[in-house]
């Protein structure tokens, strides 16, 4: 089964985005998922990644409906489009609004039918693997979802925290707040925009 190398993408609490391409070993990395857990699974996406988060000093984090929800739309959309891409729906901080998140981030793939095996590649791709560890992260939001032929399934993780930002007394937020976004280079067999960088002034 074909693997692609993919894009991981993250916002920080201040609205600084940073998009880094990455080449897993055997699979497809990127950013984005949404999978219904199995009723007897040993173990569920969303403890497969607090084990590995716990392992770093990070907390655990649960499902949640508005990250599955994003997930699921962005995992659908790539799949429909046959593109393994980030920007298929439109920014990342449009979609990841309605969360309501001080901070998120997003891994997408395409490859592995699997959760555990597309964990793994995200696991051995430093850019993924930083998302999985976002700092202070509480929630996750998983989905899977295959192209017209039947044969390649897509992936998309959200995982978002900071949901009760402490407020600055007297102060207001500084402005404006900038977006990086850097995509990567076209891989054979995917649509791609090309390489660029782009800069958004944002205001959250």
């Amino acid at each position: 089964m074909e693997k692609r190398p993919g894009i991981a993408l993250v916002w920080g609490a201040m609205g600084t985005w940073r998009m880094l391409a990455h080449r897993a070993v055997g699979g497809v990395t990127a950013g984005f998922l949404l999978l219904a857990a199995p009723a007897m699974a040993a173990e569920s996406p969303a403890e497969l990644i607090s084990g590995f988060r716990l392992k770093h000093g990070e907390v655990r984090v649960v499902r949640d409906a508005t990250l599955d929800r994003i997930a699921l739309e962005q995992a659908r959309a790539m799949a429909a489009k046959n593109d393994l891409s980030h920007a298929v729906l439109g920014p990342f901080t449009r979609r990841i609004a309605p969360a309501r998140a001080g901070r998120a981030a997003e891994n997408i793939a395409y490859g592995y039918e699997s959760f555990e095996k597309t964990l793994g590649q995200w696991i051995d791709s430093s850019g993924h693997r930083k998302n999985l560890l976002l700092h202070n992260a509480s929630r996750v939001g998983i989905a899977s979802a295959r192209d017209a032929s039947g044969k390649r399934t897509y992936w998309a993780m959200v995982i978002a925290g900071d949901y009760e930002p402490k407020p600055h007394k007297g102060k207001r937020n500084k402005e404006p707040l900038v977006a990086v976004k850097r995509e990567a280079a076209p891989a054979s067999g995917l649509k791609s925009s090309g390489c660029r960088i782009k800069v958004l002034s944002l205001c959250i």
